[in-house]
């Protein structure tokens, strides 16, 4: 497997990101078949794993523990805090006060004194990035974070972000997590061109579009129940079942399975460093590896191009992973002028 650097860290990762949402609860409960799942992943050169403290609240964070043990040095390890961990309303969010304790939480769950690196998993409207910033930059300099990250930021806090963080002598995020794939190329627009301006990393989540590039998902057919009850809208989407409709000849034509076409397609961006896989099963993983080659000509591209042209959505992802709607009635109207009084 060729690596590549992440962003300008000097870090050097695989093209494909074990992403671990899928162990725990939400996915593989099998804490013994989803450590042989990872430790497949590693013996196949894949040396960079995703995970999250809000998956399956810890449980993936324990398992990717486990199949570390010994194995610790060899991996980049990345994971998130943002999302909500209890019912204490400071038990979530971007402040100090929570990522020095989710931290801590994270490196017990992963039996480790140290993550190489951390994301801020969303934004957070209510904070300013810089008490961000300054909190993971004493993590940095205490040892227990090498590089910091944010995960589905809009350009322009991207740009807040680094330029808070140049301003008061700061550490930068050095990598984005954004949605990215065939169906969701909104990204090419301004995110992907923000980061290799300041020279950021991505790793892109969702290449394989929420499971719609499978081809499991096919227009007139019944959607997964458990897929479409987990707040999966996108499923149903009509433009988004008509572009794979005409993804799957085109696939057949090349003689490329429709999820290596996907992962080809996700990873040839020049400004994506890798692509975060995220397999329940051992079959899952071992269908992709067998793409991890997959390279796609320009007359391919081009023919993608035709079904969702470079820079558009073909319908939403999923509304549970965009930011909120506007709140604030000031956010969004003006106010009513003052009436005289009466």
């Amino acid at each position: 497997m060729k690596y590549r650097t992440l962003g300008r860290t000097g870090i050097k990762v695989s093209p494909y990101c074990l992403g671990a949402m899928m162990f725990g609860a939400i996915g593989n409960p099998d804490h013994d078949d989803s450590v042989r799942i990872i430790h497949r992943a590693l013996d196949a050169g894949i040396n960079f794993i995703d995970t999250a403290d809000a998956y399956s609240r810890g449980e993936s964070e324990e398992i990717v523990g486990k199949a570390l043990k010994g194995r610790r040095d060899t991996v980049v390890l990345a994971t998130k805090a943002h999302l909500p961990m209890g019912e204490d309303p400071n038990q979530q969010g971007n402040s100090r006060r929570w990522l020095v304790r989710a931290l801590e939480d994270s490196l017990r769950r992963l039996g480790t004194d140290h993550v190489d690196l951390f994301q801020i998993h969303r934004p957070a409207p209510d904070t300013d990035v810089e008490e961000t910033l300054s909190a993971l930059t004493d993590l940095m300099r205490a040892g227990k974070v090498r590089a910091i990250g944010s995960s589905t930021f809009p350009a322009s806090e991207i740009v807040e972000a680094q330029w808070v963080a140049e301003r008061r002598g700061l550490a930068r995020f050095r990598t984005e997590q954004p949605p990215y794939s065939i169906l969701d190329r909104g990204i090419e627009r301004e995110v992907l061109p923000v980061c290799e301006r300041y020279g950021m990393g991505t790793l892109v989540w969702s290449p394989l579009a929420g499971g719609m590039l499978t081809g499991r998902y096919r227009k007139g057919r019944p959607t997964d129940s458990h897929r479409a009850g987990y707040g999966f809208a996108h499923m149903t989407d009509e433009r988004r079942l008509d572009a794979v409709e005409r993804l799957i000849p085109l696939a057949d034509k090349a003689r490329i399975p429709l999820t290596h076409l996907a992962m080809a397609f996700a990873v040839a961006h020049p400004g994506v460093t890798s692509a975060i896989i995220g397999p329940r099963t051992m079959a899952h993983l071992d269908d992709l590896l067998a793409g991890a080659g997959t390279t796609l000509t320009d007359d391919i591209l081009d023919e993608i191009d035709a079904i969702v042209p470079p820079g558009t959505d073909a319908g939403p992802l999923d509304t549970a992973h965009r930011p909120p709607a506007l709140q604030h009635p000031a956010l969004r109207r003006r106010p009513a002028p003052d009436r005289p009084a009466a």
